[in-house]
């Protein structure tokens, strides 16, 4: 661990990240790849866990250029802790460190003429070897040819290759190939409808760089979805994947529980270890746990302020997309997953695009893979089956914006965005409404049979843990007055209205509207207001609600007033 203080947010180069920020030294994935590695690793992860930074470290261990500069980054380091045989690898090849991140285009034209551009600078950083005498004539014209880009789009397939070539011409030393973000074209085309021309570019622009290139010692590769079944690394039978699910190099991005805690104390704040718990931790890698190190990087430098970081770095176009063809079974599903529940699905890690719209289970592996979900330990191990779940409160506040800005589409009349707005201001006739359509939508009368009370206690617990602003705080089962409250709403600021509720099972829909007068009583009884009282809070609207099957009763009453504002009495 590095003792400096300077947050890397957005930094994706080793050599500036080890002279000028703090970070964790991840050195040891170095000493791995070099036991372990096969002729490609392709490493998939979700977008900002450092994949960039991790190509970027292989970058400056292994090339040739500048070395010996290059060997001081890693004084101290765990490879260089590992022993004078690993570190008699540094400097020791050619590299060539390509990334696809921002090939990301509208049509077909603009992508092929953005990558043209892009490979062109990549050989630009090698221009030196347009004059090498080292070279054949041939290879020297082809390097110029691709160098001023004087070639056919299609010949560009066999760009990467001829670079190495030329590389290991040159040097006498085959070449360490670093991809980046392979597959953002490929998502980028099938969002605009240029998918087939993508795929049948990028299929033989892989397969001469990956497999029939005799100058390539070994080549590692990001992304995030494994997509060997478009035929685009298919034809590798030398690919070894370390994948979310499973394989090799699980902690080599993102930052384990010790990494974190151990930050946390070099920056003063061991004391947010829980909300940095609650809201970045959960994923989980091969079994590894792992928080999102963007997400923690932006929580430090943000002065501890918990928000969804994530969610801001990139637009949800893929998520977006498969919300527009989810079945009622699905949307049910995911709103299981909101509220903090789990599903099981068979999961396909080689998941194709054409499958989105085909295979419903193509969209669980997808949520998965762009860490959406995590896989939790579940009786299935073993199994095509995994048990699913929304890892931490970052990305169930994802999940809210993205299920609920639907739902309002789709609902007829609903409006479950101003679901809060209704609680913490008394309008008890909308969200009784609200409340009445998610338990219509989302809820099976299965789910209700056993322990009714903790059910919805756990589903409104749950939904008001997705929903409510930073500016109140939610607490369950705690005492105050003369007994313990289900949920409460305590604001932040003492002038604003804050929220209690006590539920109610009703044994038929008759008795509905007694129980709820019954829980509207008891905290009025056994006064749990009380805490409000402590806080300073003055204005406390008090719900009694009573539910049956998918039917609710909610009166509601301020602490305020004499009489209690209901809803219409329904049957």
């Amino acid at each position: 661990m590095c003792r400096k203080r300077r947050m890397p947010v957005g930094v994706e180069d080793f050599k500036k990240l080890v002279e000028q920020c703090y970070f964790v030294d991840k050195t040891r994935f170095i000493q791995e790849l070099l036991d372990t590695h096969g002729d490609v690793t392709l490493i998939t992860r979700p977008r900002r866990f450092g994949k960039t930074l991790t190509l970027s470290m292989l970058q400056y261990f292994f090339t040739q250029e500048k070395a010996e500069t290059n060997r001081a980054l890693f004084h101290g380091l765990a490879i260089e802790r590992a022993g004078e045989h690993y570190m008699a690898e540094q400097g020791t090849r050619p590299v060539i460190f390509f990334t696809l991140k921002d090939i990301k285009m509208r049509d077909w034209a603009s992508c092929i003429g953005k990558l043209r551009y892009t490979l062109a600078m990549l050989f630009e950083q090698f221009h030196d070897l347009e004059q090498s005498d080292r070279l054949s004539e041939g290879h020297r014209k082809r390097f110029s040819d691709f160098l001023h880009d004087r070639v056919e789009a299609e010949i560009w397939e066999n760009s990467l290759q001829v670079l190495c070539q030329c590389l290991e011409t040159h040097f006498g030393q085959k070449v360490l190939l670093l991809i980046d973000e392979y597959d953002a074209p490929i998502q980028c085309a099938w969002e605009h409808g240029y998918y087939a021309e993508a795929i049948s570019f990028f299929r033989n622009f892989f397969g001469a760089a990956l497999k029939t290139n005799p100058a390539l010692d070994f080549a590692v590769i990001t992304g995030v979805l494994r997509i060997s079944k478009e035929s685009i690394l298919s034809a590798l039978n030398n690919l070894k994947v370390s994948s979310v699910l499973k394989g090799n190099y699980p902690d080599v991005m993102g930052f384990t529980q010790d990494e974190t805690r151990t930050m946390a104390s070099d920056l003063g704040y061991e004391d947010k270890l829980p909300e940095l718990r609650e809201w970045y931790d959960g994923y989980n890698f091969s079994g590894v746990e792992i928080y999102n190190p963007w997400s923690v990087i932006n929580y430090f430098a943000d002065g501890c302020h918990p928000q969804p970081y994530w969610a801001n770095t990139s637009g949800n176009a893929i998520l977006a997309e498969m919300l527009e063809h989810v079945s009622a079974e699905q949307e049910k599903e995911l709103h299981t997953l909101l509220t903090m529940g789990t599903i099981a699905a068979p999961i396909r890690e080689n998941v194709i695009y054409a499958d989105i719209h085909e295979d419903r289970n193509a969209l669980y592996m997808m949520l998965l893979t762009t860490g959406y979900l995590k896989a939790v330990p579940s009786d299935m191990d073993g199994t095509d089956y995994c048990t699913l779940q929304i890892p931490n409160q970052e990305v169930r506040k994802v999940y809210a914006d993205e299920i609920f800005s639907r739902l309002t589409r789709t609902a007829a009349g609903g409006n479950p965005a101003r679901f809060f707005e209704y609680l913490v201001t008394g309008n008890v006739e909308d969200f009784e409404k609200e409340l009445s359509y998610l338990l219509e939508t989302i809820v099976s009368f299965h789910d209700t049979a056993k322990n009714p009370e903790a059910f919805y206690h756990g589903f409104l617990n749950g939904m008001l843990a997705i929903l409510s602003p930073k500016t109140y705080e939610i607490q369950s089962n705690k005492e105050s007055g003369y007994g313990r409250f289900d949920i409460a709403l305590f604001p932040k600021r003492a002038d604003r209205a804050g929220v209690l509720m006590e539920f109610k099972a009703a044994g038929s829909l008759k008795t509905l509207n007694a129980k709820a007068k019954a829980a509207l009583a008891q905290m009025e009884c056994r006064d749990y207001t009380a805490e409000f009282r402590k806080r300073g809070i003055h204005e406390v609207w008090t719900y009694g609600i009573a539910f049956r099957g998918k039917k609710v009763r909610i009166i509601g009453k301020n602490m305020g007033e004499s009489q209690p504002k209901n809803s219409p009495i329904k049957p």
